[in-house]
């Protein structure tokens, strides 16, 4: 019955590092377990240190670089979305090995995401609180209006 629209929800995806770094982010959906480097993971790449619309659920990477070109101190953090627009920091690490750390909590995130799909709830009382703006921007959010 037509083409269903992904829900997502808005998430400020934090900055790590120093700007004049590397730093990036992305929504991982697959790993690569035969790479132990950055190149492990598959997914779209996201806005660092700002407000992105991400499905509930999704594993995010966030990758950033402080001090020296020539020796930074590397920091990575795995977060997942909840579905009420907060991140849940899920794992962390930092230095050369960060990728390998990281990995194996990865793929277990994501096959944790796999068996448990987000629910979308019906209507119910709580829905009383929220103004006719907020919902008629929901509403034109998910393309019914």
């Amino acid at each position: 019955m037509g083409m269903e629209i992904p829900f997502t929800v808005a998430v400020e995806i934090p900055f790590v590092g120093d700007e004049r770094r590397k730093n990036w982010a992305k929504t991982v959906t697959n790993v690569d377990d035969s790479l132990a480097t950055g190149w492990a993971f598959d997914g779209e790449f996201i806005a660092t240190g700002g407000i992105q619309d991400v499905e509930p659920g999704s594993v995010v990477l966030v990758y950033g670089e402080k001090g020296s070109r020539a020796n930074p101190a590397i920091e990575a953090r795995v977060y997942t979305v909840n579905s009420d627009a907060t991140l849940s920091l899920r794992a962390s690490a930092r230095g050369r090995a960060w990728a390998r750390t990281l990995r194996d909590t990865i793929e277990d995130l994501l096959a944790e995401v796999a068996e448990a799909p987000i629910e979308l709830l019906g209507w119910n009382p709580a829905l009383i609180r929220y103004t006719d703006e907020a919902i008629t921007e929901e509403a034109k959010r998910r393309n019914l209006l």
